[in-house]
C-alpha cells in the first residue's frame, strides 16, 4: 500500500495526477481504478475525479497479470455487423476478456480470430470491449472495430442513449409488478470477489425490475439498468431477496450446470457513425427456455 498526499492545489483528474507523481503507467493506472485499487480520502474513484490540496490518494497493493491475446477459433454469434461495431449474442461460460483466472479462451480471443479491426480504447487487453456481461450471463453484447465508434459508444452508454433489457428468472415469488431498487455497490468486505450493497466504497446503483411471469416457486422478470455496477442486476435481486436463479455467488444454490438465469435480452442504439437506429432481441439460450417450458407445463398441470 502506497499512500500520497497532494500537496498542491492541482485541480487535476486523478488518473492525470497518478501518471505525473507515480512510476505506473497510464493504462496500469487506468487498471488500478477500475480494480477499486485507488482510493481518495479512503473512498473508490472514477479517473475523472479532481484531486484537491490537503486531500490522500491510497494505492492498495495490485500486480499486472500476464495475458495470452492469441487469436482462436472459438465459435460466436454474430447478429450485426459494420465497418464499425459488432453485436455479438454472448453464450453462457463464456468470458468476455483475458484476465484472473482467464487468460485465454475467452470472447477477445474469438475477436481477434474474426477481425483485426478493434479499438484499443480500453487497453491492449480488451480489443474492442466497450462494456461487459458476466461469464455466466448469456445474451447481446457490443463489439468496437474503430477507436472513433469506440469513443461514441461510450459516451452513449454514459449518456444513457443505448437501451438494454435483461431477462432473469429468480427464485421466488414477486408480489410486486415493478420495483425500483436504489442501493449503493461496493466490494464486499468479507469477500472481495463479490460485490454488495454497501455504502462504504460504493458507487450508486439503480435498477427497475418488472414482472413478467409468476410460477410456482419463480418468478420471471424484465431488468433496466440506469447505472452499470459490477454484478448489479445479481446483487440488486439478492438485495431485495429474490436472487437469480442457478446463480452460486449471490443465490442459495446451483443445480444446473448453464449458469445463473440471466439474459441481456435486447438493445436499442444508433449506429455510432452512420448513425442507423438498430434494435435487436436475443432469444433465450435453450437450456434457459426449456427450464421456462417446463415451469409453464407444471403451471398448468
Amino acid at each position: 500500500m502506497e499512500e500520497i498526499l497532494v500537496e498542491q492545489e492541482e485541480k487535476v483528474r486523478i488518473d492525470k495526477y497518478l501518471k505525473e507523481h507515480t512510476s505506473h503507467s497510464r493504462a496500469t493506472i487506468k487498471k488500478m481504478i477500475e480494480k477499486d485499487c485507488v482510493l481518495y480520502n479512503d473512498m473508490i474513484v472514477k479517473p475523472n475525479t479532481k484531486v484537491k490540496k490537503g486531500d490522500k490518494i491510497t494505492l492498495l497493493e495490485y500486480k499486472e497479470e500476464e495475458i495470452d491475446l492469441t487469436p482462436l477459433n472459438i465459435p460466436i454469434e454474430i447478429v450485426y455487423e459494420t465497418e464499425n461495431i459488432i453485436l455479438i449474442n454472448k453464450p453462457s461460460g463464456l468470458v468476455v476478456h483475458p484476465g484472473s483466472g482467464n487468460k485465454q479462451n475467452t470472447l477477445v480471443n474469438a475477436l481477434l480470430y474474426h477481425t483485426k479491426m478493434l479499438s484499443d480504447c480500453n487497453g491492449e487487453e480488451r480489443p474492442g470491449i466497450v462494456h461487459r456481461i458476466d461469464k455466466d450471463t448469456s445474451g447481446l453484447l457490443l463489439v468496437a472495430k474503430n477507436n472513433k465508434a469506440h469513443q461514441i459508444l461510450a459516451d452513449n452508454f454514459k449518456e444513457k442513449k443505448i437501451k438494454r433489457k435483461y431477462i432473469a428468472l429468480v427464485k421466488g415469488i414477486l408480489k410486486q409488478n415493478h420495483i425500483i431498487v436504489d442501493a449503493p455497490i461496493g466490494r464486499d468486505e468479507k469477500n472481495r470477489k463479490k460485490m454488495a450493497v454497501t455504502s462504504k466504497n460504493s458507487k450508486h446503483a439503480l435498477t427497475h425490475i418488472n414482472v413478467l411471469k409468476r410460477y410456482k416457486e419463480y418468478t420471471l422478470v424484465e431488468c433496466i439498468l440506469e447505472t452499470g455496477r459490477t454484478h448489479q442486476i445479481r446483487v440488486h435481486l439478492a438485495y431485495i431477496g429474490y436472487p437469480v436463479f442457478n446463480d452460486p455467488v449471490y443465490g442459495q444454490e446451483k443445480i444446473e450446470g448453464f449458469g445463473q438465469f440471466l439474459h441481456s435480452s435486447e438493445i436499442t442504439l444508433e449506429e455510432p457513425i452512420t448513425k442507423e437506429l438498430i434494435h435487436f432481441t436475443a432469444p433465450l439460450p435453450p437450456t434457459f427456455a426449456k427450464f421456462i417450458k417446463d415451469l409453464e407445463e407444471n403451471l398448468n398441470s
